[in-house]
């Protein structure tokens, strides 16, 4: 029984999700529905916590790794699908601290209890309006917000002179700022 993929603009239903659930269990190829109905939201959540990028994606892909794995073992008590991967990252997140801590004094991530699941979404959000920016806006502001580079940094890197990308985070953010605008009008 093939479930339903929902669409971005079409809000994913508890049932719509548990026959999502329901059909990755029976087979596992069906997972990627749910991998890419979460994976914003997960890599979000991991990406606040570790601050590195390439960590936060193999991080993110442990995640789904182990989601699959327990997944016939995983049964539907109503809460969101979503939910239990972000106890899922959250173990991750704090595993990957715990090893880590033995080289270099951090302080921990927080735990999934303060996770505020409306502000997990609008995380996912900006990642998706990032996602949608001019190539060249995207990556300065994906190097100065997420890799937190300074503009002489980043200049030196993609061999620009300091205006131009201060000129490219302006209007990268502006884009930010009416799309944001846009939608809570």
């Amino acid at each position: 029984m093939a479930a339903k993929k929902p669409t971005s603009s079409e809000p994913r239903s508890e049932a719509n999700e548990r026959l999502l659930v329901q059909a990755a269990q029976k087979d596992p190829a069906q997972f990627a529905e749910l991998y890419e109905a979460h994976f914003e939201r997960v890599y979000a959540f991991v990406a606040r916590r570790v601050r590195e990028r390439q960590l936060a994606e193999d991080l993110t892909s442990e995640v789904f790794h182990k989601a699959l794995a327990a997944l016939p073992n995983f049964n539907w008590r109503g809460i969101p699908f979503g939910v239990w991967l972000s106890r899922i990252a959250s173990n991750v997140v704090t595993d990957q601290w715990r090893k880590s801590s033995r080289e270099v004094v951090e302080d921990p991530p927080q735990a999934v209890d303060d996770v505020d699941p409306e502000l997990t979404q609008q995380s996912a959000q900006l990642f998706r309006m990032v996602a949608q920016l001019p190539t060249d806006q995207r990556r300065v502001i994906g190097m100065r917000f997420a890799e937190g580079k300074s503009i002489k940094e980043i200049a030196l890197e993609l061999g620009r002179s300091e205006g131009a990308i201060k000129q490219l985070q302006f209007r990268g953010l502006e884009a930010l700022r009416a799309r944001l605008g846009g939608e809570h009008a």
